[in-house]
C-alpha cells in the first residue's frame, strides 16, 4: 500500500481497519461506525454491480444528504461508478439536462415526476428508502465488484454554474480527489476525535469534501441541513459536540446572532474554515468574542480545483483580505492577458497549477481547452476566471471576477442561468441579473407585466431555490449599450431606486 490513497474507498477502507468503531458520519437520528459506513458501501457496491452498472457508467442521486448516500458515494467509487450528487432542489428542466448531458445507468430520487423523466430516458430508478434498506440489510458485507478503477478513471461529475445557460460537469479522477483530500487534511488537520458539522448540501464540493476530509482523519462528520442558519443552529452544534464547523458567510452571520443572546451551552469549536464567498470581518470578530477557543481558516478555490489556497489558522488577523497559500504541491500565480506571469503586487487572472486541477468539462471540450490549458507539455493548469494578486510570500489576495459568475450566501451562481430561466417564466420578455455589490444580495430585473412575486415562483419550476434572487423589480425595458448589450452600468444605476421600491 502506498503512504497516501489511491482510490476514493481507500480512505473509508483505512478508516474501517484503524478506527472500526469510532462514528463515522451522523444525519439526523442515525449514525454509522466507520465499520458499519464500510460494510454499507459494500453491499451498495454488490447492489449497482448486481443491477448491471459497469466501469465508466454514471448514477445521480437528487435526494437531501443522509448515511444512505454517504454510503453509496464509497459504493460508488469500489464498482468503478462515477456519481453525481445533485441538490435536492433540482427539478424539471435542470434535471432533463442532468439526464441527457451525463446519460445516467441509475437515478436515485424520491421525487416521481423526476422518476417519471429518467424512465422515459430509460435510466433505472431507485428510491432513497430502497437504498438505504440495502445498504443498512442484515447482511454480510460482500466482496467489491472485479476489476476495480483505475486510479485514472472518473469517480464524481460535480454540476456547476457556468457562463452558460445550464450548469456544466466538473469531471474528478480518483487521483485527483485523493490528492486534494490529503492536500487538504494536510493544512487544516482535522483529528480523530474532531466533530464536523457541515450545513452544506453533499452537492456542493465544499460539503462534500467534509465527508472525504474527515474519513482521512477518522473525524465524525454530522450532516446538517443545506444553509442551516436558523435558531436550531446553536441547538444542533450543541448536541452533536461540534468541534469543527464548515461555514459560508450566511452561516457564520446566523451563528454570531445565537450566540450573542444565547442563554444556553455553547458548542465546543474550535475551528471554523470558509470558502466560497468572503467571510465579513465583524462576523468572524463576534465568534471569535463569543468562543474564545475558536480558530480560523479561510480559503479560496473552485470546484474545477477544490481548494487553490488555505489561511494558516486566525492568518486573516495578520493578513486581513488574504485567503491564503497554494496547498501543498501545488502552485497559484497570477498572469496578464498574455498568459505571462505577473510580479508579486500585480493584478491578473489567478490561475492554479498542480494535482488538484480537474481533468475538465464533461462533453465541453472547447470549454475545457480554454480553461484547462496545457503550457510545454505539463499538466493542465486552471485558468480561473478569477483576478487578484500574489505577495512576495505567496499569499493570495482576490480582486474579483471578470465574467457572470457571483458569489451569494456561499454558493456559485451563473448570471446567464438565472437570466436564462426567468425568460422561460411565460410572460417575462426579457431579464438581466445585478450581482451582489458588497452587503448588497444580487437583484433580478424583469421585463413584463407579471408581478414581481409571480416571476420568482415562476423561476422555482426552472432552476434551484437558492440561485434564484431574493428580490426582482420588473421594469418596461432593459438599458442597452450602443452594441446592444445589457447596459450594466444603467442597472446600478437603478439599484438604489430599487431599493425605494417595494421588492418581494
Amino acid at each position: 500500500m502506498s503512504a497516501h490513497a489511491d482510490l476514493l474507498h481507500d480512505l473509508l477502507d483505512r478508516a474501517a481497519a484503524q478506527w472500526p468503531e469510532r462514528p463515522a458520519v451522523t444525519s439526523g437520528e442515525h449514525s454509522l461506525s466507520y465499520r458499519e459506513l464500510d460494510a454499507a458501501s459494500r453491499r451498495l457496491a454488490a447492489w449497482l454491480y448486481d443491477s448491471g452498472l459497469r466501469r465508466g457508467d454514471r448514477l445521480v442521486f437528487c435526494a437531501p444528504g443522509s448515511t444512505a448516500q454517504s454510503a453509496l458515494v464509497y459504493a460508488a467509487s469500489r464498482a468503478s461508478v462515477a456519481f453525481s450528487l445533485l441538490h435536492e432542489q433540482v427539478r424539471g428542466i435542470q434535471l432533463d439536462h442532468v439526464l441527457d448531458d451525463c446519460e445516467p445507468a441509475l437515478l436515485v430520487t424520491d421525487d416521481p415526476d423526476s422518476r417519471a423523466a429518467a424512465q422515459r430516458r430509460g435510466v433505472r430508478t431507485a428510491t432513497t428508502e430502497a437504498v438505504a434498506a440495502l445498504a443498512f440489510a442484515d447482511a454480510p458485507a460482500p466482496e467489491a465488484p472485479r476489476p476495480g478503477p483505475l486510479t485514472v478513471d472518473p469517480v464524481c461529475l460535480i454540476y456547476t454554474s457556468g457562463t452558460t445557460s445550464l450548469p456544466k460537469a466538473v469531471v474528478t479522477t480518483h487521483q485527483q480527489l485523493t490528492f486534494s483530500v490529503e492536500a487538504i487534511q494536510t493544512v487544516l488537520g482535522y483529528r480523530p476525535q474532531d466533530v464536523v458539522y457541515s450545513p452544506l448540501p453533499l452537492s456542493f464540493d465544499y460539503g462534500l469534501y467534509q465527508l472525504f476530509v474527515s474519513t482521512r482523519a477518522g473525524a465524525r462528520v454530522v450532516i446538517g441541513r443545506p444553509a442551516e442558519v436558523g435558531p436550531a443552529l446553536l441547538g444542533n452544534l450543541v448536541r452533536a459536540g461540534a468541534t469543527v464547523l464548515a461555514a459560508v458567510p450566511s452561516v457564520a452571520d446566523a451563528l454570531a446572532r445565537l450566540l450573542r443572546r444565547a442563554r444556553q451551552d455553547k458548542p465546543p469549536l474550535r475551528l471554523l474554515t470558509n470558502t466560497g464567498a468572503a467571510m465579513p470581518a465583524g462576523t468572524l470578530q463576534a465568534l471569535r468574542s463569543a468562543l474564545p477557543g475558536l480558530r480560523v481558516q479561510l480559503m479560496f478555490g473552485l470546484t474545477e480545483c477544490k481548494r487553490a489556497t488555505i489561511m494558516p489558522p486566525d492568518g486573516d488577523l495578520d493578513r486581513p483580505g488574504s485567503s491564503g497559500r497554494a496547498l501543498p504541491g501545488t502552485e497559484v500565480f497570477v498572469v496578464d492577458d498574455d498568459g505571462r506571469r505577473r510580479p508579486a503586487g500585480e493584478v491578473g487572472e489567478i490561475v492554479v497549477r498542480g494535482p488538484n486541477v480537474m481533468a475538465g468539462y464533461w462533453r465541453r471540450p472547447e470549454l475545457t481547452a480554454q480553461r484547462f490549458r496545457r503550457v510545454e507539455g505539463l499538466l493542465p493548469q486552471l485558468h480561473t476566471g478569477d483576478y487578484g494578486w500574489v505577495d512576495e510570500e505567496g499569499f493570495l489576495y482576490f480582486d474579483g471576477r471578470r465574467d457572470d459568475i457571483y458569489k451569494e450566501n456561499g454558493f456559485r451562481v451563473s448570471a446567464t442561468e438565472v437570466e436564462a430561466a426567468a425568460r422561460r417564466v411565460p410572460g417575462v420578455g426579457a431579464a438581466a441579473v445585478l450581482p451582489p455589490q458588497g452587503p448588497v444580495p444580487a437583484l433580478l430585473f424583469a421585463v413584463g407585466r407579471l408581478p414581481s412575486a409571480e416571476v420568482l415562483q415562476g423561476m422555482r419550476e426552472q432552476i434551484e431555490e437558492f440561485k434564484i434572487p431574493r428580490h426582482c423589480l420588473v421594469v418596461d425595458s432593459l438599458p442597452l449599450t450602443g452594441n446592444g448589450k445589457v447596459d450594466r452600468k444603467a442597472l446600478a444605476a437603478l439599484t438604489e431606486e430599487a431599493t425605494r421600491v417595494r421588492v418581494q
